[in-house]
């Protein structure tokens, strides 16, 4: 939808209100602070992001503006703060997008403080959480029936979309606006909804291959925001984890989150594309890392069991390690490629052992109230690891680019003065 067919929401005269207050539930000011990336600052995280004072977005018919208490930190915005792979900001302008800047955030629990002309499942005053999943309700790919999440007008929002959970005021389409689960503070509640509905959609939306009792899933990144709630969602399913992490202390992290057992990959040296066929030599020594990984699998089930599916997301490292040790008709599920985009799939154990290598992306509106609902109903934790004041958006965006923050999920306050409000 352009800009000007965007219904203002502001309340004139109001003035900007500080981090960590809010103003009367429907009042909006005309401006609001945000962590605000440009172009000519892409690159490391911690000088990308700078708080600025913007306009405060106004909404169309069919949105929602949600006074942001809350935010979570994702790796989509260390993206986003880099420019790569993609400028955000060009793309956006090319749409014919005025904004010459980017608010990212993909997480956020907060206050609905106005809503659009057709909008009828939200009410101001409403306590939610935003979903990731933006879509055009026109776009004909979903006017035929098809998954919303694969149509061409779909959208990560907070990463694809401006104005997200990095400002004190968030645009969302009114169907990505869920219930928070009251049982939890407004940091617990920003914590787990992209990573949660994200790794709900590669375990639960892909027919033929979706968890299921008994199955035995290893789970990449054991100890991170996806890795927790994917070992969750496993045990939901009556299925059987196995976490990869990095060293020990975060293999007992997993496990608290849900994993059956863990895996530490440092014990391992086969990462990365394998040698060529041809290279014999090469091809054993990789075979030999990749069985001995395999044999560890096999310890942790306590059979010969090989997994049944492959939650990934590291990329270049990891695929071929992954195709390697899914079982026949199995499935290696990816939802981005932390370690690089270029990935070497050996055929032969591809096709002669029917093995499924299935892409995921985001999330439609029935995966992720289904999410919720866990949430709500308190069968999924959000493993929160960090709770950051607004001011470090930077320095954590950049920490998780390094690959610093690996327990669970870290989360920023706004609205929230301090950690611990928001609970019923």
């Amino acid at each position: 939808m352009g800009t000007d067919e965007r219904r203002s929401v502001v309340t004139p005269g109001a003035e900007p209100t500080p981090i960590g207050e809010l103003p009367p539930v429907g009042v909006v000011p005309p401006t609001m602070h945000a962590q605000v990336v440009r172009q000519s600052r892409y690159g490391d995280p911690a000088e990308a992001f700078q708080p600025e004072l913007v306009d405060t977005p106004r909404i169309g018919p069919d949105e929602v503006l949600i006074a942001v208490m809350a935010a979570g930190i994702n790796y989509n915005n260390v993206w986003a703060a880099r420019g790569y792979p993609v400028d955000q900001v060009a793309v956006r302008q090319k749409r014919g997008e005025p904004e010459d800047f980017h608010i990212g955030g993909s997480d956020a629990a907060g206050i609905v403080y106005a809503v659009g002309d057709d909008v009828t499942n939200v009410e101001i005053g409403q306590h939610v959480v935003v979903h990731p999943g933006v879509w055009d309700a026109d776009d004909p790919w979903i006017a035929r029936g098809k998954d919303p999440m694969i149509a061409p007008s779909a959208k990560i929002w907070g990463y694809d979309t401006n104005y997200g959970a990095f400002g004190q005021f968030a645009r969302a389409q009114a169907h990505q606006v869920m219930p928070k689960a009251e049982r939890l503070s407004w940091e617990e509640a920003a914590a787990p909804t992209l990573v949660g509905t994200t790794a709900y959609r590669m375990l639960h939306g892909w027919a033929g291959n979706t968890v299921q009792e008994g199955d035995l899933v290893l789970v990449w990144g054991g100890s991170g925001g996806l890795g927790t709630q994917a070992s969750q969602l496993v045990k939901a399913a009556g299925g059987r984890a196995i976490a990869v992490v990095s060293d020990d202390e975060r293999g007992a992290y997993a496990m608290k989150c849900g994993a059956t057992g863990y895996i530490n990959r440092r014990e391992f040296g086969h990462w990365g594309v394998p040698p060529l066929v041809d290279d014999k030599a090469g091809q054993k020594e990789w075979s030999a890392g990749a069985r001995a990984f395999g044999k560890k699998v096999w310890e942790i089930a306590g059979s010969r069991e090989d997994p049944a599916l492959v939650f990934e997301h590291p990329g270049s490292a990891t695929i071929p390690t992954s195709i390697f040790l899914c079982q026949p008709g199995g499935m290696v599920v990816i939802c981005a490629g932390t370690t690089g985009f270029d990935a070497m799939v050996d055929l032969r154990y591809h096709w002669t052992r029917q093995k499924r290598l299935q892409g995921s992306h985001g999330t439609n509106d029935e995966q992720a109230y289904a999410y919720n609902d866990l949430v709500r109903n308190g069968r999924i934790d959000p493993c929160v690891g960090r709770t950051l004041p607004f001011t470090d958006i930077p320095a954590a965006h950049a920490a998780m680019g390094r690959g610093e923050d690996v327990f669970g999920n870290v989360t920023i306050l706004l609205g929230a003065k301090e950690p611990g409000l928001g609970r019923a």
